[in-house]
Parts: C-alpha cells; structure tokens; sequence
C-alpha cells in the first residue's frame, strides 16, 4: 500500500498540507500569500509546505498569476497526476466504475457492469477481481492508485467498513477483505451519501449547504451542511424514506406505516402501475404484464421515455408526494439547494421534477423556499461511483 504523508499520523506540518491540498480542492489555485493568510500560517512556513507538497508530487507551479500591475506571484495548485482514486457504485445486479485523477476530474467511467453483490466473501473477492480488470484495461500504473470508495445500498457505517444489509463477518469488515485483495486503503459509504459528495464536489457546485434526494428502487437522502458532509451522531442521518408522511396504510420495507418511501419511489411506482395493470388499464405495459406476470423499472422508464399515459401519471403521482416531504425539509433546513439524483429522477426527468416543484410550492413556506434551488442531478448515473472516489481522497485528508 502507497504511503505517504496522507497515511501517517497527523502533526503540526502534515495537518497544515492537508490543509493547503483541501484549500486547493475547494477554491482552485492559489498564490503563497493566500495560502499562507487561509492556513494561519507564515509565509516561509507556506513555501516550505507547498515545496515539499511539489517534491512529494502533489502540488505543481501554474506559473504566474494575470493581475495586471505590479509583481505577478506564482500561482501553485494540485498536481492531477499525483495519485488515482477509483469509485465502484454496487446495485442489485449491477456496479459501475469511476477513476478520477488527484485533483477529481473524471478520467474514466464504466456503466452497467454485470454484478450481484451478496452477503458473502466470495462476492467481495469478485469485486476486488473486477476492479483490477477494470483498472489492468485502462492501463495505470497500481503504485499511483490511491485509494477505493465503495458505494453500496443500505445503512452502512463508514468509519468501520460494516454494511448492516451485506457483511458476514464481525471481526473482518467488506473494506479489510478489499483492502487485503488489492493492497490500497479502502472505504465504504452509502450509496446516497456518495452521490451527494459526488454532486457537491464533482459537480462543481458553490453551494455550501444543499441536500440530495436519492429516488431509486427506495428513497434516500444526503445532506451537505456548511460545506460538509453531514452524518448524524450514529452515521445514519439522511433516513428520508422513513419519514411517516402518508396515510396510505402501506406497511414500509422497515416495518413501519404510511413511510413516504410507500408513495415516493421506483417500488412504490411499480407498485401504483401493476395495480392499474391489474385491472385492465390501458398502458403499452400491458403487453409486458400480460406475458410475464409483472413490470419492473427499466419496462416503465422506457414505457416514460416513450410518453405512456399511466406511466407519466404515476410519476407525477410520486412527484407530487415527494414535494411535500421536501416542503417539509426546506422548512426545517432551508438549504441554498435541493439535487434530486437516483435512478428514477434520471429516466423521469421532467416529468418527475414539474409536480415536485409545484407541491414544493404548494406546501412550503414562502420565507424559506425564496432562496432554495431545485436542480435535477448534473452526473447522472456518474454520482455515486465518483462520489465515492472523491470521499476516499477526503479520507486521507481528514476532512471528513
């Protein structure tokens, strides 16, 4: 495993680099004089740091600033070939693939890889063997790879690589087992949470206070709170599916009725569609239906894409829904921006944002929703894979 100062222990000089790498990460470049007032520190101690950051390869000299007038300073910045950073995004059956470049551009990503992840070694192994296929293909160098994110469904416990819904093992958690395959630090995050970092940094937003509304097969959510990743006191804030919000009766996946996952998701929209279907509805799903018994996601997006009647509906239904859970968490946090990413936020589009706009509008209050953005995702099926890269060199900063 590549060792470097991210790795060893923090002293005073280790923590004023990583504080310069992160000042770099989240405003660009920077001269030694704006360095040194952001990181309290003098200017000889600054061109101190910032050489032994170019001599260890994580910074590199921009050459001179384009103020007019006066000495022009040298601008310095991070070096985008200093390390690698891979992202795996794991669903029900399948994964993707994200390798960003130190400074977290996207230089590579893979989509729709073939993968049904269990709670078992043998499932962990294939990972780690896909991965270094993956990466053996794209040609880099193993001695520059960094470190792994893994983003995974369910309630998962970052700090010690445990998910409650795939590992098996008390003593030896899914990220020791990566960890020992392929020789590079390794962490796991939720699925949700990796797409908001992945929004937040590697969507290039300025907003330092934002949430991410995760619609997929369920309904979850990532908070972005005064620029920082926001967990909860256990690591299992952004329950959002889970909040008692309608009155359907509908018994939730936790146990628990009338959860607004029952009303606001791709199962409850298949739910909603194979109860119409049942009864005869006219839909161009009622073909599929009719041949095997059921629908599933991928038929409705595509029945969406292809402007079916009770398709549409439906998701306007679940839009609608949505919006008055958001109305509620735009009164309690008043966020500068609302993202709402997934699976089904993605193949809906528009016709999934109109009716949460209009129910945000409906139920929110006016003073707190005059400054609140509602934006569909920028990455797309990109989000989690290259969130998850982007929290691992977070990591190894200690900025999270």
């Amino acid at each position: 495993m590549r060792e470097t100062f991210l790795e060893k222990k923090d002293n005073k000089n280790s923590l004023l680099k990583k504080n310069i790498l992160f000042l770099c990460i989240e405003h660009g470049e920077h001269s030694i004089a704006s360095i040194s007032e952001a990181i309290g520190a003098s200017v000889p101690t600054a061109t101190k740091l910032i050489g032994e950051l170019m001599d260890e390869g994580f910074m590199i000299d921009l050459g001179k600033s384009g103020t007019s007038g006066g000495r022009r300073p040298s601008i310095y910045g991070l070096n985008p070939e200093a390390g690698y950073f891979i992202g795996v995004d794991i669903r029900n059956t399948h994964a993707s693939i994200a390798i960003t470049d130190f400074k977290g551009g996207l230089i590579s990503f893979q989509d729709d890889i073939p993968f049904k992840m269990e709670a078992n070694e043998e499932a962990v192994h294939h990972v780690a063997s896909n991965i270094r296929e993956y990466l053996d293909k794209q040609g880099l160098d193993w001695n520059k790879i960094m470190g792994l994110g893994i983003s995974i469904p369910g309630r998962v416990n970052p700090v010690t690589g445990y998910s409650n819904s795939y590992s098996f093992d008390t003593k030896r958690p899914i990220s020791q087992i990566l960890e020992e395959d392929l020789n590079i630090h390794v962490v796991l995050e939720n699925d949700s949470r990796a797409m908001t970092y992945g929004e937040y940094l590697g969507g290039g937003l300025k907003e330092k206070n934002m949430l991410f509304v995760n619609v997929s097969w369920g309904l979850g959510m990532g908070m972005i709170l005064n620029g920082k990743l926001y967990y909860g006191v256990s690591g299992y804030s952004g329950e959002f599916g889970h909040v008692p919000l309608l009155d359907n009766g509908l018994m939730c996946r936790c146990g628990k009725i009338g959860c607004l996952e029952t009303g606001a998701s791709g199962s409850a929209m298949v739910r909603l569609i194979t109860k119409e279907l049942q009864t005869g509805r006219a839909s161009s799903l009622a073909r599929i239906f009719k041949t095997e018994g059921k629908v599933n996601l991928n038929d409705i997006f595509t029945a969406i894409k292809n402007e079916d009647i009770l398709a549409i509906e439906t998701v306007e239904k679940i839009g609608t829904n949505l919006g008055k859970g958001l109305a509620g968490l735009i009164n309690i946090f008043n966020p500068e921006l609302v993202v709402i990413g997934g699976k089904m936020a993605v193949a809906a589009g528009d016709y999934l944002m109109l009716p949460i706009r209009t129910a945000i509008k409906r139920h929110v209050l006016n003073i707190a929703n005059q400054d609140t953005h509602i934006k569909l995702t920028q990455l797309k099926k990109k989000a989690a894979a290259t969130g998850a890269a982007l929290l691992v060199r977070s990591r190894m900063l200690g900025i999270l």
